[in-house]
């Protein structure tokens, strides 16, 4: 190369302008339900007759107070406002909600159970593996409740850990309480008020505790439970609620 002469630069084509995949990309709404389902417990369904919304209810209902790491858990602050979107959302029809917990909080299960039955969209409960204490007011709340054959209920008394002090005051509070949830079963179900707490207060079912365990069959004959079924069962008649409350179907409750 002679002295003082630059080198040459070669000009450098200019990239081609972008064009449109001819496949669009991947939808990712998979991965989105997953994200859900992970963080929350629950996934809206949008590939069936109708857009519903899948709720679990698992392991120990949480309230006011942290439970161990370790524990199952299901978080009403979580629930609560998933229902106040459900409700509002025009796109999600119904609620399903699936019920395998050993109860909780007794405030926070009824502060869902009460939100569940004040919703104006079809809501159909499914009880599997157990359904039992708090649990049972939160099995009641849907417009209707199926319950699997091998799934069991436990109907207890209220029961508190913890200090107790022992004043009349206390089991005042007590008493109260056990009225609250009684209240709602029987306003939410056809087992009355009376039945309920002869159920509650059964000698000989619980080796340690008064109460009684209902089976799926034993459930639904004492009128607590509506339906019993399974998966399908409990999405057909959610998809008939939802067809009857559009006026676009037949009543395929029966």
């Amino acid at each position: 190369m002679p002295k003082n002469e630059h080198p040459r630069v070669e000009p450098v084509e200019p990239p081609p302008e972008h064009q449109p995949s001819e496949n669009p990309p991947e939808d990712d709404s998979s991965d989105e339900r997953m994200d859900q389902i992970n963080s929350m417990g629950s996934v809206t369904a949008t590939n069936g007759k109708h857009m519903i919304h899948c709720l679990t209810v698992i392991g120990q209902i949480e309230g006011h107070f942290i439970l161990p790491s370790q524990n199952k858990t299901t978080k009403y602050e979580h629930v609560i406002p998933q229902l106040v979107a459900i409700e509002e959302s025009p796109d999600i029809k119904g609620l399903l909600i699936i019920l395998n917990t050993v109860g909780g909080d007794v405030e926070a299960g009824l502060a869902i159970a009460e939100l569940v039955a004040g919703m104006s969209k079809p809501t159909v409960s499914l009880v599997l593996g157990g359904g039992h204490s708090i649990g049972v007011p939160l099995a009641v709340s849907a417009k209707c409740s199926f319950i699997a054959p091998t799934a069991t209920m436990t109907i207890h008394p209220v029961r508190m850990s913890g200090l107790v002090l022992g004043v009349p005051q206390t089991l005042s509070y007590f008493e109260k309480m056990q009225e609250r949830i009684t209240s709602f079963v029987a306003s939410n179900s056809t087992l009355s008020a009376e039945r309920f707490r002869e159920l509650m207060m059964t000698t000989g079912e619980l080796v340690t505790d008064v109460g009684t365990v209902l089976d799926g069959e034993t459930a639904v004959r004492e009128g607590l439970i509506k339906h019993l079924g399974c998966l399908s069962d409990a999405l057909k008649h959610l998809y008939s609620l939802i067809e009857e409350k559009d006026g676009g179907g037949e009543d395929e409750s029966e």
